[in-house]
């Protein structure tokens, strides 16, 4: 009778700890997380990876991840935020995802990080007392924090460089060139030299030949989109108003005239580009600007060759280099109030600011094979298998977060990774080399208030529309000297004054 009593209370006592078991395992919490991916060829692979699985059962989370795509991604949030705090997800991932705006509008949909980091990451609180720039870069005018912030690793001085087919330049006996009127009639003998080819190729918009075809002239702007340069006397300005701007407006326009440019540039999407300049029968663009030439041109970028910047009017050489942007970055991580337990959450979060976690959300992570840990301290980024067709450069932004998410790595552990020297950033690094000592700080990534975020979302939209379609017109078309003072006079009527102020202030208080 004691054994049988005794064999009840030991099935009694194992069914109540598998009972406990299975309600311990329910109440593991699972957090809503958006991200916005730049698109859906990169699919959702992220989400498997081995690093994110390792953190999650670290933490002792479960994480949904709610993925969106850039090309739709406007009009969803626009939405989502309409329609309030009950449309939202517990977090949102990546600096695509909101902006400064977003914030600074909804703040009350938002959790204030200021006083959770220090209790709940210990990983970024460090980080913050040895990189001041972090804390600084995610800290409102006001000293409180609503998202938190990364450096990205293994970074170069320039951003997107000028690529030319060396292919093309022996066919017809040129020179690589060094100056702008020297690259104007190169890009001429290109389109001249073949049918399908032109000298450039692109999706044109302001934004992009700012930073690209228009560089000789000085004309580099923030990557932020806010048309705001620095002058040679490191002073914010609006570039499209600027003399330099007139007489680059006018050099593109010449090399439209002379065919230098692909006709389609102001009407063709970004996938039309890329099936002329990918075609597997080679590439019809004489130049590409970009952050690698595979990155462009896949496995046509074998043709081309880096080219040192070529000097412009004033015999200065410009490449694009936006530090604040490129390199540090906030709005990595933001907890809406819908979050149960921000506390737990910003756990998870933390675990991303160290070495080891930075190297495998960059490049991928190291228990699926992307990475290879040398046993010895050194770390090598693997390439793709031959057979994935896929090049090292999409396998990042496939299987890793890669520039966006939170993320910091010491600079001396960048000294442990080995990076292939055939694709992505090893390249990268080593053309960097070529125009590095040409790069030049522009107009920062500032903060704003909440006051001066809705003035420039009333002025900016028209203001800005309308210095795209002068652009595209004077390009095609040409008289911007006949236009120009008519163009100065409906700017100052849209406001340009009251936005170059806000700009002015913003960038005051950015450099103290």
């Amino acid at each position: 009778m004691k054994k049988m009593r005794m064999l009840a209370l030991l099935l009694a006592l194992t069914l109540a700890l598998g009972l406990f078991g299975v309600a311990y395992a329910e109440e593991t919490p699972t957090f809503s997380v958006a991200i916005v991916r730049w698109t859906d060829g990169w699919g959702t692979d992220f989400a498997e990876t081995a690093f994110l699985n390792e953190i999650e059962e670290t933490v002792g989370v479960n994480i949904d991840w709610q993925p969106y795509y850039n090309e739709n991604w406007a009009d969803q949030k626009a939405l989502m935020l309409a329609s309030g705090l009950s449309a939202l997800p517990d977090a949102f991932f990546g600096s695509i995802s909101l902006n400064d705006s977003d914030i600074a509008l909804n703040e009350a949909f938002f959790v204030e990080l200021t006083d959770l980091i220090p209790e709940y990451m210990p990983n970024l609180t460090a980080i913050f007392e040895k990189d001041p720039t972090m804390k600084a870069l995610c800290t409102n005018t006001d000293g409180k924090i609503y998202s938190l912030p990364k450096k990205l690793p293994m970074r170069p001085a320039t951003a997107n460089e000028m690529y030319i087919n060396k292919v093309w330049l022996d066919e017809l006996g040129l020179a690589v060139p060094t100056t702008y009127e020297k690259l104007a009639d190169v890009l001429v003998a290109f389109s001249e030299s073949g049918e399908g080819r032109y000298g450039f190729i692109n999706s044109a918009a302001l934004d992009g030949d700012l930073n690209n075809l228009l560089l000789p002239f000085g004309v580099q702007t923030s990557r932020a989109g806010n048309y705001m340069g620095l002058n040679a006397d490191g002073e914010p300005y609006f570039v499209p108003v600027a003399d330099n701007f007139k007489e680059a407006v006018k050099w593109a326009h010449d090399l439209y005239v002379r065919g230098a440019l692909d006709p389609e540039r102001f009407t063709q999407t970004s996938d039309m580009v890329r099936a002329k300049i990918q075609d597997e029968a080679g590439s019809a663009t004489g130049i590409v600007f970009g952050w690698t030439a595979d990155a462009e041109l896949l496995g046509n970028a074998v043709d081309y060759q880096v080219v040192e910047a070529v000097a412009g009017p004033d015999g200065n050489r410009y490449v694009e280099s936006d530090p604040t942007f490129l390199n540090y970055g906030r709005n990595e991580f933001v907890i809406t109030k819908n979050c149960a337990d921000p506390g737990k959450l910003l756990q998870w979060a933390d675990q991303f600011y160290t070495d080891l976690a930075s190297l495998q959300t960059y490049y991928g992570s190291i228990g699926d094979g992307k990475i290879a840990d040398n046993g010895d301290g050194t770390y090598e980024v693997l390439l793709p298998d031959a057979d994935s067709g896929i090049n090292l450069d999409t396998s990042c932004w496939t299987f890793s977060f890669r520039d966006h998410g939170p993320k910091y790595m010491n600079e001396a552990f960048e000294a442990n990774i080995i990076l292939p020297t055939t694709e992505g950033d090893g390249i990268k690094l080593a053309d960097d080399a070529v125009n590095a000592q040409y790069a030049r700080d522009t107009f920062p990534v500032c903060f704003y208030t909440a006051e001066q975020l809705d003035e420039l979302a009333f002025l900016t939209p028209d203001i800005y529309n309308y210095v795209r379609t002068q652009y595209a017109h004077w390009v095609v078309d040409g008289g911007i000297d006949e236009e120009w003072d008519g163009y100065l006079s409906q700017l100052d009527a849209m406001g340009l004054a009251d936005l170059v102020a806000i700009q002015e202030a913003a960038y005051e208080t950015y450099v103290g």
